[in-house]
């Protein structure tokens, strides 16, 4: 106790000489003192509030919103209060629990991660029962078709990197919560059938969908997208963290989420970022918080679980984190967020988009635990 009474105490000084100087690059950004979970409180209460008076820009049940859940969710877990489950439960209640109407499109079935994860508490089976029956049927799917990008093939298969984040993890929660390994063995065969098409074995990163094999950068590298990559890494993070051990494919798994994480790693920007361009960062010059999130958010996850060496990895994602906390307005706006896209594109600081906010979320919940092992050592 008095350890962490000393704690706040210099934090209250910190605050009190100004923390870091959040006004070096010439704007007012949060408070760099904010502790991980007064900046979270303040993020996630910002969206709410948004969301409650400007209403939503995007069904429901839109991709968007479902990423914003998962950090939603992740923030759930550690907020002092039930009142940020409530307003999820308010969410899945006006739907009815359905998933979205294109219903074997990845996209359309992101938000049965929150659905999952909210039966897992409060056992309802209304949560999941819409989710349920099309994940029998995806499960009862021939899966055979190639994974070109034609003819609408998002619609029936994952054929795009970004699926990997919307896809895997709801069927590896909804077999975590029924305890029917059946859904969490689809997600994988799919996995591998979408990873040996879209992964670049030379360069540890997945292209975005087939019209990227042969597309160039201007400086002519591949073109590997900062948020398409983020979306691979961190949904195999929520996948893991749902698999049981003895699952045969975990071990294939963390090898590739260790390589992945190497060449993540090595691409950070000296501004703690990684611009929206993996490989040609210097044509996309701004800082990028969507990808930054999700990066800041699986690397940390893989130092909490011993799967990352702490000392390779830890500066790493601490200058996330700054980059990140400094791209919050002080009113808890998230900017810097990379617009709906498919590919690199510019961004500037009131840029914000709820799925930003679902990833600086989900750095956020691996932040805190980093710190508390590390007061801990």
């Amino acid at each position: 106790m008095m350890m962490k009474r000393s704690y706040n105490l210099l934090l209250i000084v910190f605050l009190l000489f100004g923390g870091f100087g959040a006004k070096a690059s010439g704007y007012n950004a949060a408070k760099p003192g904010d502790s991980v979970y007064a900046i979270m409180k303040k993020v996630a209460d910002w969206q709410w509030k948004k969301l409650e008076t400007d209403g939503w820009k995007n069904p429901k049940t839109d991709w968007t919103n479902g990423v914003m859940y998962t950090g939603m969710m992740a923030w759930s877990k550690i907020a002092r209060n039930d009142s940020y489950y409530k307003k999820l439960i308010d969410v899945g209640n006006s739907l009815n629990w359905k998933i979205g109407p294109d219903r074997h499109f990845a996209d359309d079935y992101c938000i049965a991660q929150m659905y999952a994860q909210l039966y897992g508490i409060y056992k309802n089976p209304l949560y999941i029962a819409d989710f349920k029956s099309m994940a029998d049927s995806l499960v009862a799917a021939p899966h055979t078709e190639p994974l070109l990008w034609v003819n609408k093939i998002y619609l029936r298969e994952w054929a795009w990197c970004d699926a990997l984040y919307m896809g895997p993890a709801g069927l590896s929660n909804l077999s975590k919560v029924t305890g029917n390994p059946q859904y969490l063995n689809q997600a994988c065969k799919l996995w591998w059938k979408t990873s040996d098409y879209l992964y670049d074995n030379n360069e540890h990163l997945f292209f975005r969908d087939s019209r990227y094999f042969t597309q160039k950068e201007k400086n002519g590298k591949k073109v590997f997208w900062s948020r398409g990559n983020g979306w691979v890494i961190a949904g195999l993070v929520n996948v893991l963290q749902t698999m049981p051990n003895t699952n045969a494919n975990k071990t294939k798994l963390i090898k590739q989420y260790k390589e992945l994480a190497q060449k993540i790693a090595s691409l950070q920007q000296p501004d703690g970022t990684w611009h929206a361009s993996l490989l040609d960062p210097e044509s996309y010059p701004v800082k990028e918080t969507s990808g930054t999130g999700l990066f800041c958010y699986a690397l940390t996850w893989g130092i909490n679980h011993n799967i990352l060496p702490r000392k390779k990895y830890a500066p790493v994602v601490k200058r996330a984190w700054v980059a990140l906390t400094s791209s919050v307005h002080p009113d808890g706006k998230l900017g810097y967020v990379q617009p709906i896209g498919a590919s690199p594109e510019k961004v500037s600081f009131d840029d914000t988009e709820v799925y930003g906010v679902g990833a600086f979320l989900l750095a956020g919940s691996e932040m805190l635990k980093l710190n508390n092992t590390n007061n801990h050592h």
